[in-house]
């Protein structure tokens, strides 16, 4: 006791004795274990166990359990005094849901020095029967003071939320097991970040878990006998496959994104980014962009149909036009003005085999339309045959030489063709028809279906990446209607590669009509995009939000600015500072990231340009903050400044009018719902592009129109979805769909 450890520069350590250390008197140690296993099942959960004052017994049940950092890290940490004696302890595995005997490590005990693991032993080594598992070993030792264990012990009981304390992490005040805790887990002020986990929505964006398929339309038939008159044959095609076609082609190369793009693509865009340094204030910095709006524009292919003018538009085009505003309503009324009567009517006709993502694609392309304002409809073949003849279907049903099965499979593919051209005669503007469609056979046999009723572009998906078809067709597998009552999964993966590979022995790759191919895109590492005879304001918008499309899984968060004071005033608008408790929401949301994206160092912060949100964001260190002018609040106009109370008074009608069409309703010389939505689209493209995680802090009008992309929210329901303060919107996008979690921070 009383003596001060120090350390010569070779390395050696020699007492001081007579006189204290200053630095280290009365200092304890923040120790942190850590194991690392990439393999480890969840099943299988990391304890500690040993010597007084670590964990006080050698019995297995009392173990401490280590805590999840990661997929495949764990921790444990603990205080101990400075001096300690020596700890002695090993690490043992315990099941998580059953009662089978622990595995303990292999090897003599542990021992813990003054924070210096004894030994040379970096592994953990566990044998269990024939298996033996290893994990890597991490130890880390700070030293921190009572005044700070102090500071933060009053932090919490204060704000009930862990802080930081001079850049040392929340540490555990009592190291015993609490009684009643599973497993003998601490007590510790460690961030628990599912603490704060709060119910989501019943109409959240958790579309991962469900099957895709399954949220496509539904027949229009009632029953299982089809009506006679929908069978069609190949025969009487009017459209050849073996006609030479005069094919214009532009091809654009999507390259990795770690290498520098320096070419010119065939698809331009006309969005521009301007940046520019950010003045220094208040320790506030990052990269202004103001992203303009426009569309891509498309080299006009000479085999295209030429333009008609009709300048009439006749009650059907009416009731397809789209509920959207600026840019998507004009060009999407030019085209109808303009165009063939049926180019007013859009199907984009998947094409691939099978595990190549159509359907995740299709999903995607649906709810990005539908977001727009485009009436849009996803019809997925699949879904009619397993509703015509029933989900469990052989390999064998699917081979080409079998009869019986190509006229079932063609009779659901002209069955839901029907239904969807049905469906655009009633007013629907875009088709999404999602199947194989991999011989020209079927392809024609559309194309004359479609012929003087809606045009069609095939949109088809290549992949050559084995590791990617492998987790599809294992994804696959497990989520398909198609083997829900096959109980055998190897049976099953045998099963479906017989399948694929009867598609693959017949399969013919697009080279008729117009079309788009995406080209080893999901990867999300370069890949490239063929376009062939693609013209109009739509099917470049969708040539465009495919270019920057992929199934990288990474997390976006969504929350609105720490409460202001003219939320406090009810006035709207405005560019006020944070009141009290929006600063405090600054501090924890800042706590909240750290702990959520420590180990994401590509992570970026984006806001508005409004001060509101940087100031939220100013607490938040180690991103980079972008400013986006398209992520300011919506713009009241001359009620910019008032509480609702004062517009109902002094403006009877406005208030009436935006009572009645919230979505529609457009301040005097301010905006809309669809005029937000519409200047938000080169966010939700670059939300789409970016594959490290993104934090967007706004306002809730334009929160509001985010999450209803990734919710797949009718835009009617946009200006009532409930976004409210204080907490976070976590959506997780990846190959799967997409997952919804909300933490409140606060009240």
């Amino acid at each position: 006791m009383g003596t001060g450890l120090s350390k010569d520069a070779d390395g050696s350590s020699h007492g001081n004795e007579g006189e204290e250390n200053p630095d280290h008197a009365g200092g304890q140690l923040y120790v942190s274990l850590k194991m690392e296993n990439y393999r480890l099942k969840a099943e299988l959960i990391p304890h500690v166990y040993g010597s007084v004052p670590l964990v006080g017994s050698w019995d297995s049940s009392k173990a401490l359990s280590m805590e999840p950092e990661s997929a495949s890290m764990w921790e444990l940490s603990f205080v101990v005094p400075s001096n300690h004696e020596t700890l002695d302890f090993k690490f043992l595995l315990k099941p998580k849901y059953s009662n089978s005997p622990c595995v303990v490590e292999e090897g003599p005990n542990r021992l813990l020095t003054r924070g210096t693991l004894q030994g040379e032993s970096r592994l953990a080594v566990f044998k269990n029967g024939d298996v033996t598992v290893e994990f890597r070993v991490f130890i880390k030792a700070d030293r921190v003071s009572p005044f700070d264990l102090a500071a933060s012990w009053r932090v919490y009981q204060e704000n009930l939320q862990p802080s930081t304390v001079r850049g040392i992490p929340d540490v555990s005040i009592n190291s015993v097991p609490m009684a009643g805790i599973e497993n003998g887990s601490p007590a510790s002020l460690e961030l628990d970040l599912e603490h704060y986990v709060v119910p989501a929505p019943s109409t959240s964006a958790n579309s991962a878990f469900v099957y895709a398929a399954n949220n496509t339309e539904n027949p229009r038939f009632s029953n299982v006998d089809c009506p006679g008159n929908a069978s069609y044959s190949f025969k009487d095609s009017g459209v050849s496959a073996d006609q030479p076609t005069t094919i214009k082609e532009m091809e654009v190369v999507i390259p990795d994104p770690s290498k520098v793009y320096s070419g010119s693509g065939m698809v331009e865009s006309k969005s521009v980014g301007t940046f520019s340094s950010l003045q220094k204030q208040d320790g506030h910095r990052g990269l202004f962009v103001d992203r303009g709006v426009g569309s891509p524009r498309l080299v006009k292919s000479s085999s295209s149909s030429a333009f008609s003018c009709d300048l009439k538009l006749d009650t059907e085009t009416k009731n397809s036009m789209p509920a959207a505003a600026g840019a998507v309503a004009a060009g999407a009324v030019a085209d109808q003005m303009l165009g063939p009567k049926e180019d007013r009517h859009l199907a984009i006709v998947l094409v691939g085999l099978p595990a190549r993502g159509k359907t995740f694609t299709a999903a995607k392309l649906t709810r990005y339309l539908r977001w727009l304002g485009h009436d849009t409809k996803h019809f997925n073949v699949g879904k009619y045959r397993r509703l015509k003849h029933g989900a469990n279907q052989s390999a064998d049903f699917f081979r080409a030489d079998n009869p019986e099965g190509m006229e079932a499979r063609n009779e659901v593919a002209a069955l839901a063709m029907d239904d969807m051209i049905a469906w655009m005669q009633e007013g629907g503007q875009v088709g999404i028809f999602d199947a194989t469609n991999s011989t020209r056979k079927r392809r024609n046999m559309l194309m004359k279906m479609a012929e003087g009723k809606c045009k069609i572009i095939f949109l088809e998906t290549l992949c050559n990446d084995e590791h990617i078809i492998e987790r599809n067709i294992r994804l696959k597998i497990q989520q398909s209607p198609d083997y829900a009552e096959q109980p055998d999964f190897e049976a099953g993966l045998q099963d479906f590669k017989s399948r694929l590979s009867n598609y693959e022995k017949v399969y013919e790759p697009v080279e008729e009509g117009s079309y788009i191919k995406m080209i080893d895109m999901v990867s999300g590492h370069g890949g490239q995009i063929q376009v062939n005879n693609i013209s109009g304001y739509l099917p470049g918008r969708i040539v465009f939000f495919l270019v920057n499309t992929h199934l990288t899984p990474r997390p976006i968060l969504l929350t609105r600015h720490g409460e202001s004071r003219d939320n406090v005033r009810g006035r709207i608008g405005g560019d006020t500072v944070l009141s009290d408790a929006g600063e405090i929401y600054a501090k924890k949301l800042a706590n909240f990231v750290e702990k959520r994206l420590k180990s994401e160092k590509a992570a970026s912060i984006w806001t508005s340009t409004l001060q509101r949100t940087i100031i939220t964001a100013s607490p938040i260190i180690g991103f980079p903050k972008i400013q986006w002018r398209a992520l300011d609040e919506i713009n009241a106009g001359v009620c910019d400044g008032m509480t609702y109370e004062e517009i109902k008074k002094n403006m009877p009608e406005e208030y009436e009018a935006r009572r009645k069409d919230k979505l529609r309703y457009r301040y005097p010389r301010g905006e809309s719902y669809l005029d937000v939505i519409q200047r938000l689209e080169p966010v939700i493209i670059e939300l789409e592009r970016q594959r490290a995680p993104v934090v967007v802090i706004s306002h809730q009008a334009v929160l509001r129109a985010l999450y209803a992309y990734f919710a797949d929210r009718p835009l009617k329901e946009i200006p009532h979805i409930e976004v409210p303060l204080h907490t976070i919107i976590e959506i997780q996008m990846g190959v799967t769909g997409v997952q919804e979690k909300r933490y409140k921070l606060m009240d």
